[in-house]
Parts: C-alpha cells; sequence; structure tokens
C-alpha cells in the first residue's frame, strides 16, 4: 500500500515537473516576445516621421527617389528594370507631346515658318504619335530609337521641350538617416510618398498621426498650366488650396512644414517669357525689369504669398510648429541633397528645443 502510494507520489511529482518546464518555456517565449515589441516601441518613438505631400506633378516623388539615391543604397536590379517600361512610356509620351505641339504652333505661331517640318520628318512624326496614343506600348527597339532621335534633332521639335512624368498612385515609404548607416550619429526617417491627384488624396488621411513634418512641394513653374485630372482647374490655384487645406488640419496644429518651392529651373526660363499673373492667384503682381533680377523678383513674390497663406493659419509667435522654405530644383541631386542636410537641421533643433536644451 505504501509502495503504491509513493509510487503515485512520485508520478503525480514527475508530471508536475514536466509541466513547469513547458511553462517556464512559454513564458521565456512570451517575455521573448513582450521584450522585442518593447524595443521596437522604443526605436519606432525615435523615427522622425515625415509626409511628402503636394498636388500631382509637384516634383514630389522625384524629391522621393533623389532621397532614395543619396540616404539608402539607390535602387537595386529589379528595381531598375521596372523602370524599363515607364522610361519607354515617357518616351512615346514625351515625343507624341512634341510632335502634335509642333503641328499646333506651325497652324497658330506668328513665325510658324520654324516649326514646319519635312515629309520624311512627318512621316515618322505620324507614326510615333500614333504609337503614343496606346494604351500599350511597343519595346524599344533600335528602329524605333533611331527614328526618335531623328525627330528629336529636328529644329521645329528643339523649339517646344516639355518633360515627361509618371503619376505616383498609393502610399510609398523608405526609412533612411541622413548621416548613413551609423543611426545613433544621426536622426532616422520615415519618408513617405502619397499620390497627389484629387483621388488619391484620401489615402492620406490614415498617414497623418504622429507626423514630425510636412516637406510640401509647390511646383512654381506651373502657374500657366491646368491639372491633369481638370483641365480647367489652374494648377497654382490648385496647390494653394491644398496647402491652405493641409495648414488647417488639427492633426498638423504642431507639425513643422518644409515648404519646397520647386521646379525653380523651369521657372527662371519661363517667366521671362509667360508673365505671373496670368495666374488668378497672382494677378497683383507688377514686373519691375528684366533678366537675373526680373526672375529673383518673381520669385520672392511667390515666396510671399505662401508665407501670407501659412500665417494666416499660424500665429507668428507659434515656436512649436517650424516653417521653412526652400528654393528647390528636385532634378539636382547637388541641390536636394543640401536642401535635406538644412530639413534636417531645423528638426534637430526643433527636437533640442523641445527637450529644453535650446
Amino acid at each position: 500500500m505504501l509502495i503504491t502510494v509513493l509510487e503515485n507520489m512520485g508520478l503525480l511529482c514527475s508530471k508536475n515537473h514536466r509541466y513547469t518546464e513547458a511553462d517556464a518555456e512559454e513564458n521565456a517565449q512570451a517575455a521573448e516576445i513582450d521584450r522585442r515589441i518593447e524595443q521596437e516601441r522604443k526605436a519606432e518613438k525615435h523615427i522622425q516621421k515625415l509626409l511628402l505631400l503636394g498636388a500631382g506633378e509637384s516634383g514630389k516623388s522625384t524629391i522621393f527617389k533623389q532621397i532614395k539615391l543619396l540616404f539608402q543604397t539607390g535602387f537595386d536590379e529589379d528595381e531598375l528594370k521596372s523602370y524599363i517600361s515607364v522610361i519607354h512610356a515617357n518616351i512615346y509620351q514625351t515625343i507624341k507631346i512634341l510632335y502634335d505641339g509642333s503641328k499646333e504652333f506651325a497652324q497658330n505661331d506668328a513665325d510658324s515658318s520654324k516649326y514646319v517640318l519635312s515629309s520624311e520628318i512627318k512621316v515618322i512624326g505620324e507614326k510615333l504619335s500614333e504609337i503614343g496614343s496606346r494604351l500599350d506600348y511597343p519595346r524599344l527597339n533600335r528602329e524605333l530609337a533611331q527614328e526618335i532621335e531623328t525627330l528629336w534633332k529636328d529644329s521645329a521639335i528643339q523649339e517646344d521641350v516639355l518633360y515627361a512624368r509618371v503619376r505616383t498612385t498609393g502610399v510609398v515609404e523608405i526609412q533612411f538617416s541622413p548621416v548613413g548607416e551609423n543611426k545613433k550619429s544621426g536622426e532616422v526617417y520615415r519618408l513617405f510618398d502619397v499620390g497627389g491627384q484629387r483621388n488619391e488624396r484620401r489615402k492620406w488621411i490614415h498617414l497623418f498621426e504622429g507626423v514630425t513634418a510636412v516637406i510640401f512641394c509647390a511646383a512654381i513653374s506651373e502657374y500657366d498650366q491646368t491639372l491633369f485630372e481638370d483641365e480647367q482647374k489652374n494648377r497654382m490655384v490648385e496647390t494653394k488650396e491644398l496647402f491652405d487645406w493641409v495648414l488647417k488640419q488639427p492633426c498638423f496644429e504642431k507639425t513643422s512644414f518644409m515648404l519646397f518651392l520647386n521646379k525653380f529651373d523651369i521657372f527662371e526660363n519661363k517667366v521671362l517669357k509667360v508673365p505671373l499673373n496670368v495666374c488668378e492667384w497672382f494677378k497683383d503682381y507688377q514686373p519691375v525689369s528684366t533678366g537675373k533680377q526680373e526672375i529673383e523678383h518673381a520669385y520672392e513674390f511667390v515666396k510671399k504669398k505662401f508665407e501670407e497663406l501659412y500665417f494666416q493659419s499660424t500665429a507668428p509667435d507659434r515656436v512649436d510648429r517650424v516653417f521653412k522654405i526652400y528654393r528647390t530644383t528636385a532634378l539636382d541631386q547637388k541641390l536636394v541633397k543640401k536642401t535635406f542636410k538644412l530639413v534636417d537641421e531645423s528638426l534637430r533643433r526643433r527636437n533640442l528645443f523641445e527637450a529644453g536644451l535650446l
């Protein structure tokens, strides 16, 4: 009897021992998961969240790509391959715009002779224009490339050079540090780029929470152009209204704003030919001179318009909301690098101020 009781006690103890080991292992795993979650939470807390906003075709996605090239490892082989079809589409679309534009100028321009195309060029132009109208483009081969080059070199085409682009849809993000791989020596940023067209803006909403700064891109060269999605709406007026709307969002009450007055390279060439006051928002603009002096005068006028818009929604003495304006050309990598270092410096100073160290 005693032996039976002892055996049963031993069996029970053995079972309890096995249960305790399994339980301890489970508890250890749970503790490790909790530790990792806490680590990620702490790491997330130190990441500066940046939202890249702007109307369609403002150049913000080019800024995004430049930052990827500057502060990450650039594009991998798969990403580069994915751009082949995009580049081909850009070529076909742009050559169509140039060819169709030269025909229109030949009919309507006072000096129409400079837009006259030879019969050989017309044949090539019509062929490429038809391709540019398709939804599916053929892969660019040597024959098509030679025809495009022939059309491109024609003086009538060179009179009107436009930039092509691909619309951004959805939301893309990258994480980077401006100082390189050593994350401890500088801020870590997570940059979000979102589609700028009206139908894409509803996708911004879930990104608003916890934003350190908004980088708002405004294409100042587009004061005489209309929207992709609404040909009756001036792009600069749309940008003004969008900037004003973003500024007034309650979730951005203490968010810093970095305004990139972008496409300055196009602006400085255009503003001497197309009056700034063709835009309704700039109707009170008065030219004062010519050349570089007029370019600077026009730029400062546009800059002041945006400053006025900002201070309509923000008190001038607010120190918890940094506002900086930068003159940018998204295609100029050196300028983008210099500009973002200034942005980084401004945000660092704000963080030090909030920590009571300034």
